[in-house]
């Protein structure tokens, strides 16, 4: 098994692309005519967003606007506190400034407008 999508379901999938564009320097790979979901150029593994209303239709349940979601994605990045400082210029929510972790990490956190949890982080050290 491979993981191939983590999709991140939200209030307005167009607003979240323009925000993943602006806050972590991300590029819309695909954006439905519908508005209803959309991709990044993420890796091997793909960033998307679907609206609450895709959520409920392909899966019945109910859509549920506004709901937080429970999870964090993370970013690598080589200048954390640049990525960091720019995410938060762009609208991100300051969770936890950049910090030197025990072995070696530089580690941030901040909040997208949908509530997700996201890490900017330098590689990991080993």
């Amino acid at each position: 098994m491979k993981l191939q999508y983590i999709i991140i379901y939200v209030d307005d999938v167009v607003k979240a692309t323009v925000f993943y564009e602006k806050a972590f320097a991300m590029k819309t790979r695909f954006v439905h005519d519908s508005k209803t979901y959309a991709e990044m150029e993420s890796g091997s593994t793909t960033l998307a967003f679907a609206s609450q209303g895709m959520l409920e239709s392909n899966t019945g349940i109910p859509a549920m606007t506004g709901v937080k979601n429970c999870f964090e994605i993370a970013f690598s990045s080589q200048d954390v506190q640049a990525d960091f400082a720019r995410a938060v210029r762009a609208g991100a929510k300051e969770i936890r400034g950049p910090e030197q972790k025990p072995w070696g990490q530089t580690v941030a956190y901040v909040q997208d407008d949908f509530g997700t949890l996201v890490e900017i982080c330098s590689p990991v050290i080993k």
